[in-house]
Formats: structure tokens, sequence, C-alpha cells
């Protein structure tokens, strides 16, 4: 006679299996119904340029840029308009030196695409020693 219970105790177990499903499904869910963020309609506050020391000694090519879109390379101006007309007069001026330093001078009102034409014009020329001349900021009273 057998006075104890013979069963075992039944193991417990979670099925995890459908929560699985159900939390794939809820992330998809959120995946395809969120909006992203449209890089077109973001704010850009653009950074200041330092005052550093800079080699003043080194003769650099000066293109000069206005806001009417007028270039001048060195203090001669460009007549016409487009990349060609600017490559030979920046072939004029720098006298084939493709390793002198060149700055860019450009007005603060002037068109993107001003600076875009200059800095196209070096790139097909060969130019790699480029910068662009700017304003030194004024530093905070308050640091």
């Amino acid at each position: 006679m057998r006075i104890g219970n013979d069963r075992r105790g039944d193991d417990f177990e979670i099925n995890v299996v459908p929560l699985i499903d159900v939390l794939l499904t809820l992330l998809m869910f959120f995946v395809l119904t969120s909006t992203f963020v449209q890089h077109s309609r973001m704010q850009v506050t653009l950074p200041n340029a330092s005052a550093q020391d800079r080699d003043m000694n080194a003769p650099a090519l000066t293109i000069t840029v206005d806001r009417e879109g007028r270039y001048w390379v060195g203090s001669d101006a460009v007549p016409g308009e487009g990349v060609a007309v600017l490559k030979q007069a920046i072939e004029r001026n720098a006298n084939g030196d493709h390793d002198r330093p060149v700055t860019i001078r450009a007005d603060a009102l002037s068109s993107h695409q001003s600076v875009v034409t200059a800095m196209d014009a070096l790139g097909q020329l060969g130019y790699t020693r480029l910068s662009i001349a700017t304003t030194p900021t004024q530093p905070d009273a308050t640091r």
C-alpha cells in the first residue's frame, strides 16, 4: 500500500513564444507608424571661426566674391561668368603654381553657389591648399 502521493509535482513552464510574437508585432507597429526627422526642416547654427595665428608670410592667391557673384582674382576683375572664365583668370594670376595657397574672400551676403563655383574652378585646376577668409568673433566677456 502506498501512503505518499505518487504524482510528481508538475514542472511549471511559461511559454514565451506568444510573448515574443506580441512584442515583435508591437515593435513593427511603432517602427512603421513613427515619423522620422526630415533634415530639410532642421535649423542649423553655423560655427564661428576662431582667430588663430596663421602663416601670413606665404603669398596666397586671393579670390574675392562680392554679393552680386562677381569675381576678382588678386586685384583683377574677372570679366564674364562661369567656371571656364574663372579658371582662365586663376591660371593667368597663379603662373602655373598649383601648390600655392588660395584664400577665398566671399562677402557674407554672396550666394553659396558663387563660392562653390570658385571652389570647383580651383579643384579642377588642381589646387589643394584652400582656405576661406572669415571675420574673427569677439570673445565673450562672461567667460
